[in-house]
């Protein structure tokens, strides 16, 4: 083939600039398993990837020879460098190598492997070409294949329905160790993210989410790791106490950030999506009622309990639903239909509605009476008992189509 020669005035194109990848393997005392996976994921990057890759091991304050043999290992592999840290956490060892790093896509993987490598290049492309910011792999997802036993695989669905429950999640697998962001989009969000342990990855995904980020997501073929460190129950609670934090700073405006990119509203949402919209959101204002209401139904059961020692049964049910009332009226407006403030006619409906509720639950201490005669004291508790959650349906309804309208001073959705 003869070569072409350019014109006077044609200048040679300047090659396009091939995009990098940064992978980031987070360790904590893994000396014995590091070499394995550096030599695995190093021959997976090294045939036929396609675009140029450095792997960032981030050492967690190990307390055994982690530090020293992933130092061996980048003087003797290609494209291997190491990040110490001196404290312990994944969500610190992400947030630290993914600030720092140079590349236009940051990954996240396990060291244990345990995502098969296939999907590696899906959960990158879609954030090269632009099309997503965040990608991230599932264990749920249609057409994933996961292999681990039953405990663990009850508690990852029962986690991750809890967040799409409380928060309205479009994503389908919150903590799953294989994930990857644009670095010039998640900066300004990783300011944001407070979690430094487990619970980095839901927060920084519910944030992404609300500050409309798009997020994309690759089914994985995954195997468990029976060599795991992760204490549940503590992980459990910490997470809990997570997404009440997150919901907090959506209802007060403070998980919006600043610099990121507003990504276009759909012309036309289709059906699917606002019904689901709809569905989300009712769902969590059931979930939020019903937690306050359990709260406020204890609440008054007990001060009933103890009024009823000195007053007789109506008034002493008055005053415990009048002790209680104030904070659960509040408690909804600021949780479950997240209202930013009040107003005379707010109030009045209020008090209609307490009203209705005081009619139900007097009424059916009346009708007791009228049956028993002289019940017991633990009698009228359970018959109380039974009343309030009639009379927390009631008032349900009644707060969610009259009182607190949709629509009418709502803060940012969640």
């Amino acid at each position: 083939m003869s070569a072409v020669q350019l014109g006077a005035e044609e200048t040679p194109r300047t090659p396009r600039r091939t995009a990098s990848v940064d992978v980031v393997v987070p360790v904590h005392n893994e000396e014995r398993a590091l070499p394995g996976c550096l030599q695995v994921l190093g021959e997976h990057l090294g045939e036929d990837w396609p675009f140029s890759w450095t792997i960032t091991v981030v050492d967690n304050a190990s307390t055994d020879a982690t530090l020293q043999v992933a130092q061996e290992l980048a003087d003797s592999m290609p494209n291997v460098r190491v990040l110490h840290l001196d404290r312990k956490g994944r969500g610190l060892a992400l947030r630290t190598a993914w600030a720092q790093s140079d590349s236009d896509v940051a990954v996240y993987m396990d060291v244990d492997l345990s995502t098969g490598l296939d999907a590696l290049l899906p959960l990158v492309a879609p954030l090269v070409n632009g099309h997503s910011d965040l990608a991230v792999g599932s264990r749920l997802a249609p057409g994933s294949r996961t292999v681990r036993g039953g405990r663990r695989e009850i508690i990852s669905r029962c986690y991750n329905a809890m967040v799409r429950w409380s928060h309205g999640a479009r994503f389908s697998d919150a903590q799953c160790g294989f994930k990857a962001v644009r670095t010039d989009v998640i900066r300004p969000l990783l300011h944001r993210v407070e979690d430094d342990s487990w619970f980095f990855d839901t927060e920084l995904l519910l944030l992404a989410e609300h500050n409309g980020l798009r997020v994309h997501e690759v089914p994985v073929d995954w195997v468990e790791d029976v060599d795991t460190r992760v204490n549940v129950v503590r992980t459990a609670t910490d997470d809990i106490a997570g997404l009440v934090r997150v919901a907090r700073a959506k209802i007060r405006g403070t998980a919006r950030v600043e610099g990121l990119p507003r990504r276009p509203e759909p012309r036309a949402a289709h059906p699917s999506a606002v019904l689901a919209e709809r569905e989300n959101g009712l769902l969590w204002q059931l979930v939020s009622f019903g937690a306050i209401g359990v709260v406020s139904t204890v609440l008054t059961s007990v001060l009933y309990a103890v009024l009823r020692t000195w007053w007789p049964p109506l008034l002493a049910n008055l005053a415990a639903l009048i002790a209680t009332t104030a904070w659960n009226t509040e408690a909804n407006r600021r949780w479950t239909f997240l209202q930013r403030g009040t107003s005379g006619r707010v109030q009045l409906q209020g008090l209609i509605v307490f009203a209705l509720y005081y009619v139900v639950t007097s009424g059916a201490l009346l009708g007791l009476h009228q049956w028993a005669g002289d019940p017991s004291r633990g009698l009228e508790v359970l018959v109380l008992v039974v009343s309030s959650v009639v009379g927390t349906a009631l008032r349900f309804v009644l707060l969610r189509s009259w009182v607190f309208r949709a629509g009418e001073g709502r803060e940012p959705s969640c």
